[in-house]
């Protein structure tokens, strides 16, 4: 009995949690078009979004992309296809693996740095100064932060993916022999437009969870150096958990 009624509470913690993040999105897309008018403040929250994880996010899709490149080739080698490597690369980066990876960075750099720094702007008080000044601060300071992160998410993914194609060709190409020509040209006949806005999709929609989860969490944080911690860690698992469901849905969904 003990048992069920924690996982009603739980339940019920989980669907109140939900429905408050849904209402924080509502305000903050009330306070979008306000945003916009600040345009240089969204450029800025770009930049510390989106260019400082740019090593990250190309090093990562290279590695990956090289892996695709061996166990691809290993796999197609079977069955005689090796020349179909470029286009099984390049399908697995655009439409899963782009997206999802990438998101799972930005979730670990970007979103906890999010997190962390309106924590501690809660903790120190800044956040209620604004507020005793009339300054609104999920206008001046949250919108921003989350549209930066809703502009970066699709544009790391693209990049992501480019980087990992690259890869996957170094490998096939320049290391297993694949044909160049080949590689290239079977790429192109078999990624479809509908391939492409299937990752474009599925990037933007990551980014604006992430984005969400990462200001909702570090503007709600406790005012104290612990709940900024708490803050920044529940940032990644709720975002892990959150991409890895919306990927299973939006796959099903254009399948």
């Amino acid at each position: 009995m003990k048992l069920f009624k924690e996982l009603g509470a739980n339940a019920a913690e989980a669907v109140e949690g939900l429905g408050a993040e849904v209402r924080f999105l509502l305000r903050l897309i009330v306070y979008t078009p306000r945003a916009l008018l600040r345009f240089d403040l969204i450029i800025q929250q770009v930049y510390n979004s989106g260019a400082l994880s740019l090593v990250i996010i190309m090093l990562s899709g290279l590695f990956v992309g090289m892996v695709l490149g061996l166990q691809g080739y290993q796999l197609l080698e079977r069955f005689g296809s090796e020349a179909s490597l470029g286009t099984a690369a390049a399908i697995g980066l655009v439409k899963e693996l782009g997206p999802v990876v990438t998101a799972l960075l930005f979730a670990g750099r970007a979103g906890t740095a999010l997190a962390a720094e309106l924590g501690l702007m809660r903790a120190t008080d800044q956040l209620s100064a604004m507020e005793m000044m009339a300054v609104d601060p999920i206008g001046r300071v949250v919108v921003p932060r989350f549209l930066g992160g809703v502009f970066t998410m699709p544009l790391l993914a693209a990049i992501f993916s480019l980087i990992g194609i690259y890869g996957a060709q170094l490998i096939g190409v320049q290391l297993m022999g694949v044909d160049a020509g080949s590689f290239w040209s079977q790429m192109q006949a078999g990624v479809s437009l509908s391939d492409v806005t299937e990752g474009i999709v599925k990037s933007c929609i990551f980014g604006v969870a992430c984005s969400l989860i990462a200001v909702y969490e570090g503007y709600y944080a406790t005012a104290t150096a612990e709940g900024v911690g708490r803050a920044t860690t529940r940032t990644v698992v709720t975002s892990a958990v959150v991409i890895l469901f919306l990927d299973y849905l939006l796959t099903a969904m254009f399948l």
